[in-house]
């Protein structure tokens, strides 16, 4: 925690765990990152059998990412290679099925009915209200599809909050916007989509990536049925391969 510049320690993590079991929640999401800065699979394992003796219904798993414009991107600690992060993921997604989790979406691992409604609602591509400042939406209506945001300084929300002054921003999606936002989220199911939500989502016939389907089709990173389309075990292991040819 340290190395990754966060304040709090592992006490107090284990205590709101232990808080939220104790409040008689026994339905909530634990977060847990790997790859981390000389990290082995070893204590990778020890992270995860920690989460899992509070019973969550669970679990989100991130390989942590150097985003642009942080201290980590500008000072990059020595993080594991490759092949490292490959042996800790496959042995999560091991541990995590034994432990009678499903493997969701691509960082997302459940028990039997209780994947994340919202989630799940994000990533086919459905729409959703942005409440409070900072927070975004998306929204469908005769005109097309709109990412909206409120402005983000909670002062100033709260100041113009119930009038048109508090939208920070808005993009209307082009049809190739609507088209690669769809396959950017809905392939990161591992169930796949049935083909027939891309047209109801995005107001675009699905002939409209056709060739990239069979593509995907082609280099084993996708499944496709007439009712389904749905990332290979492979599509899911390169998934930024996939969603590159989008």
């Amino acid at each position: 925690l340290r190395a990754l510049g966060r304040v709090h320690g592992r006490g107090e993590a284990l205590r709101a765990a232990t808080a939220a079991r104790a409040a008689g929640f026994d339905n909530f999401n634990l977060d847990l990152m790997f790859g981390l800065p000389d990290q082995t699979p070893e204590q990778a394992r020890a992270d995860l059998q920690c989460a899992l003796e509070f019973r969550p219904a669970h679990l989100s798993l991130y390989q942590l990412t150097i985003e642009p414009n942080t201290l980590f991107h500008a000072q990059p600690p020595l993080l594991p290679d490759d092949d490292r992060v490959w042996e800790i993921q496959s042995m999560l997604q091991e541990a995590t099925a034994a432990a009678g989790f499903e493997h969701y979406e691509i960082s997302a691992y459940a028990r039997a009915g209780q994947g994340a409604r919202h989630n799940l609602n994000y990533w086919r591509f459905g729409d959703y209200l942005g409440i409070g400042a900072g927070a975004h939406a998306k929204i469908t209506d005769a005109s097309g599809i709109s990412r909206l945001w409120k402005t983000k300084q909670p002062a100033e929300y709260m100041h113009t909050a119930g009038s048109a002054a508090a939208i920070g921003g808005e993009q209307r999606l082009t049809r190739a916007d609507a088209a690669f936002d769809f396959m950017l989220n809905a392939l990161r199911l591992s169930a796949g989509f049935e083909p027939a939500l891309f047209q109801e989502r995005t107001g675009q016939p699905l002939s409209l990536v056709e060739g990239r389907l069979r593509q995907a089709e082609a280099q084993g990173l996708i499944l496709r049925r007439h009712d389904l389309i749905q990332p290979t075990e492979r599509g899911l292991r390169f998934l930024n391969d996939l969603l590159c040819l989008f």
